[in-house]
């Protein structure tokens, strides 16, 4: 079969574009880059009326096909990033804040915005620059499901990217929403991984983002009594937690 080395995906929002786009590919976002065709109307972050048009391009060496049902998932190995130098650091980090704050200012929203270098979860993975946004009453900008928040992550790696000239890996939390979100999914995890053993059946969890589900197969990852998968079509797609 021919090798995908690039995706056009249609979807209602640009975020929603990608995601269709990474699951279909089989990539995360930091293995590819993203060309905006259409942002899908005059809306800010990309949220019109019209849908919206991207293009996936896989980054050399990470040219792959859509990938068939698998029992467990499994990423394709991406070349280690070389380490950046703390001018380079320091620049990526104040080209993120200001973005971030130049967004915030667009939607007449008041907050402090702090960043930081991250630490990979894998090792071939390049740092995640984070962000903390912290003020008022701020729910707005998280939104349902946190779309609100993850189309402002989205749009701020694109700026941030065509501004270094490279894909930026950045993780936007809000009042602190991310890090309990995503502690609840590991807690979750573990929980429903021992149902699972104690019960000998499949555990289904609730459908997830890409990057959610990405956080409870790595939760699981080192657990023997139990495999992962996900199954389902976006954006829909849930994780299953499999007893061996």
């Amino acid at each position: 079969m021919e090798h995908r080395t690039n995706l056009e995906v249609i979807a209602p929002t640009v975020h929603e574009a990608i995601e269709k786009g990474l699951a279909e590919l089989g990539l995360e976002d930091t293995q590819v880059d993203v060309e905006v065709l259409d942002e899908g109307g005059t809306g800010f972050l990309g949220l019109g009326g019209r849908q919206a048009r991207v293009r996936l391009i896989v980054r050399e060496g990470l040219a792959t096909t859509p990938p068939a049902a698998a029992p467990r998932p499994s990423r394709p190995a991406a070349s280690p990033s070389a380490p950046l130098s703390s001018e380079e650091t320091e620049n990526l980090l104040a080209i993120t804040k200001a973005t971030v704050q130049t967004l915030l200012e667009h939607m007449s929203v008041r907050a402090e915005v702090s960043v930081s270098m991250g630490t990979p979860d894998e090792p071939e993975l390049a740092a995640p620059v984070l962000v903390d946004i912290q003020g008022g009453d701020l729910g707005f900008l998280i939104g349902r499901q946190a779309e609100t928040m993850n189309a402002l992550q989205l749009i701020t790696r694109l700026i941030v990217g065509k501004e270094v000239g490279q894909a930026a890996h950045i993780i936007i939390d809000i009042s602190g929403y991310r890090v309990r979100r995503d502690e609840n999914l590991r807690k979750l995890a573990d929980k429903m991984a021992k149902q699972a053993v104690s019960s000998g059946r499949r555990q289904t969890l609730e459908p997830m983002s890409a990057s959610e589900r990405r956080i409870v197969h790595l939760a699981l990852r080192e657990n023997s009594d139990v495999t992962t998968e996900s199954i389902g079509e976006e954006p829909r797609r849930k994780v299953v937690i499999i007893p061996r």
